[in-house]
């Protein structure tokens, strides 16, 4: 199923059952009156995100305090498909739960097989950290979890009765500490908000012959407006293949529209130093070539928060998102045109702009390539300080890093 056919049974079915679900379950819990004291341990807790591979990443604090407060437990995490190998890289998770929607007898077929597993399992706690899913809602539901926390907006307040516990969904913090103040439900306490490392593939490492930078000019299907314009990728990279002739520049993106966008990309540029790798790269490869890399480029979506997690400089480009929720990293070099409606992800179902990304077409060419020659020019110079007149580069690098002797 492509997005548009998932928000429409969102929209047209998840939605009204939900609707009429929570009353019914209201009734229930009145009748049973099951006690929902979360001040104990427990043996069982599943945390929920379908969609967004950058929103995993970020839950990672969430995941580590759980495991800090609740050793024992074990910590099942349902999610899509799709993200299954990036959660094989974090080994915080006991157990993985997917979902297939690739079509929509997997969709049906998935889903009565993972309620199975988690009816099986009966988790005490689940946490949903969709905000806007009421798909996700009735998951939640029919896992019939003791308790079941999710966030609310003024808009889907109705939630509360599916849901045990609510939380307000705050749009003005960093994610992973909207994401630990579920976890202070259970009594965790910690304010780290360090991204887990993914763990990357010592076993076959993909061996690269020059020094590069990682350019990714996709976003989520979800929020095409996140996306910079393509022609502003070619222009960034001509002007960086032409100033750096000692980099090569690998462009990364998945299989569908990302795969012909970034082909779209590289057609027009055709230099054998831009080498495009969209959909020909597993979740491991990908994760090496960001980790080894000088430098990445980026929109805001998932393989950016996968450079923040292996401390890879990374220049990104904000426009409908904040990137005081999604920008916080130590590692991170934000580009952000702040407009009178943006940020907007959180607020609209559909942008106030249609897709006119006025906040993405503010940032111009030259204010990238200037940050992206600023932080290379820089490793260069900290490089030459190191070593002095005699440092060279011996040509041994790897997707880890360049060998330096």
């Amino acid at each position: 199923m492509n997005i548009k056919q998932q928000l429409l049974i969102d929209k047209f079915i998840a939605k009204p059952v939900a609707f009429l679900l929570n009353f019914m379950v209201r009734g229930v819990g009145q009748i049973l009156s099951i006690s929902h004291d979360l001040n104990k341990p427990f043996k069982t807790i599943a945390i929920c995100k379908f969609k967004g591979m950058g929103s995993i990443i970020q839950a990672t604090p969430m995941l580590e305090a759980i495991r800090k407060k609740h050793p024992e437990a074990e910590i099942i995490f349902v999610t899509t498909e799709p993200n299954r190998r990036i959660l094989t890289k974090i080994d915080l998770v006991d157990a993985i739960v997917t979902i297939d929607d690739s079509n929509l007898f997997k969709f049906i077929s998935t889903n009565i097989k993972s309620l199975l597993f988690l009816l099986k399992k009966r988790p005490e706690v689940y946490f949903d950290l969709e905000i806007y899913s009421d798909f996700s809602t009735l998951f939640t539901l029919f896992s019939l979890s003791t308790n079941r926390i999710g966030f609310y907006l003024r808009s889907s307040s109705f939630r509360m009765g599916i849901y045990t516990h609510m939380m307000f969904f705050n749009p003005r913090v960093p994610i992973s500490q909207v994401y630990l103040q579920l976890t202070r439900l259970i009594g965790c306490d910690s304010d780290s908000i360090d991204l887990y490392p993914l763990t990357k593939n010592t076993a076959t490492p993909t061996r690269r012959e020059k020094k590069y930078l990682v350019i990714n000019p996709n976003s989520s299907d979800l929020r095409l407006e996140r996306r910079w314009d393509k022609e502003n990728f070619i222009n960034l990279i001509r002007l960086i293949v032409e100033k750096f002739t000692e980099y090569d520049v690998l462009l990364i993106g998945g299989g569908g529209t990302e795969k012909a966008y970034t082909e779209e990309i590289s057609k027009q540029l055709n230099d054998s130093r831009v080498i495009n790798t969209a959909s020909k790269t597993s979740i491991d490869e990908a994760i090496d070539l960001i980790g080894g890399a000088e430098l990445m480029v980026t929109n805001d979506t998932g393989p950016m928060h996968i450079a923040f997690s292996l401390n890879t400089e990374v220049v990104c480009l904000f426009g409908p998102c904040s990137p005081d929720q999604y920008g916080m990293s130590k590692n991170a070099h934000i580009i952000y045109k702040s407009t009178y409606c943006s940020p907007c992800i959180h607020d609209f179902e559909i942008a106030p702009c249609k897709g006119n990304n006025v906040c993405m077409k503010l940032i111009t060419v030259e204010e990238v390539f200037e940050k992206v020659s600023q932080l290379l020019d820089k490793e260069t110079e900290t490089k030459a300080q190191l070593f002095g007149s005699q440092f060279i580069y011996k040509d041994e690098s790897n997707v880890y890093g360049k060998v330096i002797r």
